[in-house]
């Protein structure tokens, strides 16, 4: 591997132009088609198979003037000064909403019998002829639009439900990690050069992974945060696979390489550790497919796509640039930050004498923390984004309370039951109404509605609770077991649906593949992890130090997101359950990223091992040289995935504070302090490979011990025109 990527690294830097010009090219290509072939994302998380997607699939057939699956828009409207209503003004707004676009049904709250007891509120339901994904930004803003003058006239006019839920965009606030990342950049090399190098090669990766994502909206039906993810994800790993070869070539300049077999080393050595870590977060982000969610799996494939294109710049494009700049990349330097060079230790060389002598005591206390900060983790509920989640100063969320104080919290999250009557279809759904009022956390049921064939009923049952509540969730439960009791008294089946039910089944589904996508991506990667080092406990230790991160991890995103510690300082404005894709997206994305840390300060341990020193010599001197690149490194990450805390919708605030939470403790407590106490502990035995399986598993050569017999010398140099 690392002959092949040092001979790649030095065609790339000798052909600087031609690979500049390809990948240029290559950028412009997709961006021609990102202008021309796009299409609208939606924010739809559906998973079929479930109950409720199966419910809603069956009354398409069977009851499709129902509109269940539709999207829905709760209007809650008082009269000035909170006085009675008068109906003729209702009515009034009732035909000025029906004349909203895409909007099938308006319904009179006078006649549905939706205005609360006091008479001073009312409910009115709004209908749309399209599922909520398929509401536009126009559709939201023009039904809005017709409030305006009632509005002027001193009437609350506030609009829910899922109908409102618009598609999350990125801002230019996100874009302050990646001024963070600069800085890091300058502070780390001390030269602007240097510094901009991963950033420019970076941003082209981005650049070239979003175009191709943006095209490929035309054809396929993306969500909405899936190219949210991938330029999160490209951007963070972009900048740290550049930083890590850039950081070995100058340290091969210093050596006193000349710029090619700097290049070419670096690629070689640096590189590998790159291809490797890159491989790892393809694995984890791809493996996302094999759960069967399809928002996941796409979501996946787009992040993985990107970091591929960030793969194959580092070791291609990269080395091209480093041609362009030759010597230069020792140059530049900010003011200020000029190397200083010492004869006595470094800060890191002392961190990992330390973590040496006092091993035990930091073992004990590293995983006492992170036990510590995981305790929340136990209180984690899943569940999709609601009108109660919503910023407290939006329409949406003045809309929940309204409707809870009007008419009860579970007037929010209607669940429908679906009855396919046999027999008797009148005493049958009775029968059922009946038997449903009697559950526990039952508000009211509606009278049965038929469809034109007289097979099928639609039961409307109000809970007690909110939509987003644990009560709310054992209802679903609850009408399932009693529609399987009914089915066999009766005959008629019966299925349990609509937004609330949707929203539970898919949360559901979620947790159920924590597990098996855990096992997965934790197996493949400890095969790959164990072809890279040579070693079963060196893998070993590097996956239960991810679960130690992702259980921290998840604590704190517990603490933030649902019990609302520190919600102020972050932005976070209101408080419910975890967004439902975030555990298995997260586990992904920060396994990778938490093998990319143990590929780079590993790579350099095993390194200096392999080249004959002692085992705790190898430890510090590998740390001393990969722990700058490694906080460097983490510190990027961190600044990107922050900036995404300051977006505004849920899910992307809580993805980009968890990876930012994830890494900060996963490179600063799991990598740089826990593992090299362990490696110290461990000693020779952290090398140890089974004879037969050393014989088994192919040399890749990740450390680069061939390069001093052959690709990456000087002398195997062929005139080049320059």
């Amino acid at each position: 591997m690392a002959t092949f990527l040092a001979r790649l690294g030095r065609a790339s830097f000798r052909r600087r132009r031609l690979v500049a010009s390809l990948w240029v090219l290559l950028l412009a290509v997709v961006g021609v088609g990102a202008l021309t072939l796009s299409g609208p994302t939606t924010n739809a998380v559906t998973i079929p198979g479930t109950e409720a997607q199966q419910a809603i699939d069956h009354l398409e057939e069977r009851f499709p003037e129902a509109g269940v699956g539709k999207a829905n828009a709760n209007v809650a409207v008082a009269a000035p000064g909170g006085g009675p209503l008068d109906p003729a003004v209702v009515g009034d707004l009732v035909d000025a909403l029906g004349q909203a676009p895409n909007v099938a049904a308006v319904a009179d709250p006078f006649q549905a019998r939706s205005v609360a007891p006091d008479g001073t509120l009312a409910l009115v339901k709004v209908v749309y002829q399209v599922p909520s994904p398929e509401v536009t930004d126009a559709d939201r803003d023009a039904l809005q639009a017709t409030a305006e003058p009632f509005r002027d006239q001193g009437w609350t006019v506030e609009f829910g439900g899922d109908a409102m839920q618009g598609i999350p965009v990125t801002q230019a606030t996100e874009g302050v990690g990646v001024i963070v990342a600069a800085l890091v950049l300058v502070m780390t090399f001390g030269s602007l050069v240097a510094a901009g190098l991963p950033l420019l090669t970076a941003l082209i990766g981005v650049g070239i992974g979003m175009a191709a994502i943006t095209a490929l909206s035309g054809v396929v039906d993306l969500n909405s945060n899936t190219p949210v993810l991938a330029l999160m994800i490209g951007l963070a790993v972009g900048i740290d696979y550049a930083l890590f070869i850039v950081s070995r070539h100058r340290a091969e300049l210093d050596g006193g390489a000349d710029p090619e077999d700097a290049a070419a080393h670096a690629v070689g050595t640096a590189g590998s550790a790159v291809v490797f870590a890159g491989l790892t977060v393809i694995i984890a982000l791809a493996g996302l497919t094999v759960v069967g969610i399809p928002i996941l799996g796409q979501m996946g494939l787009a992040a993985s796509a990107t970091v591929a294109v960030a793969v194959l710049i580092a070791v291609t494009l990269l080395p091209a640039v480093l041609g362009f700049a030759g010597t230069k990349v020792l140059a530049g330097r900010v003011p200020g930050l000029r190397r200083t060079r010492s004869s006595g230790p470094t800060l890191g060389e002392r961190w990992a004498r330390l973590l040496a002598r006092r091993r035990i005591a930091v073992l004990l206390l590293s995983v006492a923390g992170l036990a510590v900060v995981a305790v929340p983790a136990a209180d984690m509920r899943l569940g999709l984004p609601t009108d109660a989640t919503a910023a407290p100063d939006s329409t949406q969320h003045r809309a929940y309370e309204l409707i809870s104080q009007g008419f009860g919290p579970g007037t929010n999250g209607p669940l429908v039951v679906v009855l396919d009557v046999e027999r008797d279809p009148q005493a049958t759904a009775r029968t059922a109404m009946e038997r449903i009022g009697t559950l526990d956390d039952v508000a009211m049921v509606t009278p049965p509605q038929f469809n034109r064939a007289g097979d099928t009923a639609l039961l409307t049952v109000i809970p007690r609770s909110g939509p987003d509540t644990q009560e709310t969730e054992d209802l679903v439960t609850a009408l399932r077991a009693e529609g399987d009791r009914i089915e066999a008294d009766t005959g008629a089946t019966t299925s349990v649906t609509g937004a609330t039910a949707m929203n539970i089944d898919i949360s559901r589904t979620m947790s159920d593949a924590l597990l098996p996508y855990l096992s997965l991506i934790v197996g493949l990667a400890f095969l790959l992890l164990m072809l890279v080092f040579r070693s079963v406990l060196v893998p070993l230790k590097a996956t239960l130090g991810f679960l130690g991160s992702v259980g921290a991890t998840f604590g704190a995103v517990v603490a933030v997101f649902q019990w609302g510690w520190l919600g102020d300082l972050l932005g976070v404005e209101a408080t419910g359950p975890i967004m439902s894709v975030l555990p298995v997206l997260l586990i992904g994305v920060l396994f990778g990223l938490a093998m990319d840390y143990q590929v780079f300060l590993v790579t350099r341990m095993r390194e200096e091992y392999v080249h004959g020193s002692a085992p705790d010599r190898a430890m510090v001197t590998g740390f001393q040289h990969g722990s700058r690149v490694v906080v460097a490194a983490a510190l990027i990450m961190i600044s990107v995935f922050a900036g995404f805390v300051l977006a505004e919708a849920t899910l992307i605030q809580s993805i980009g504070f968890a990876l930012a939470f994830g890494v900060a403790v996963d490179a600063f407590v799991v990598r740089m302090t826990i593992v090299p106490a362990v490696m110290s502990l461990l000693g020779r035995s952290a090398w140890w490979l089974p004879r037969w399986l050393d014989r088994a598993l192919p040399d890749v050569d990740v450390e680069g011990e061939k390069l001093t017999g052959g690709a990456g010398r000087a002398d195997e140099r062929e005139p080049v025109n320059r």
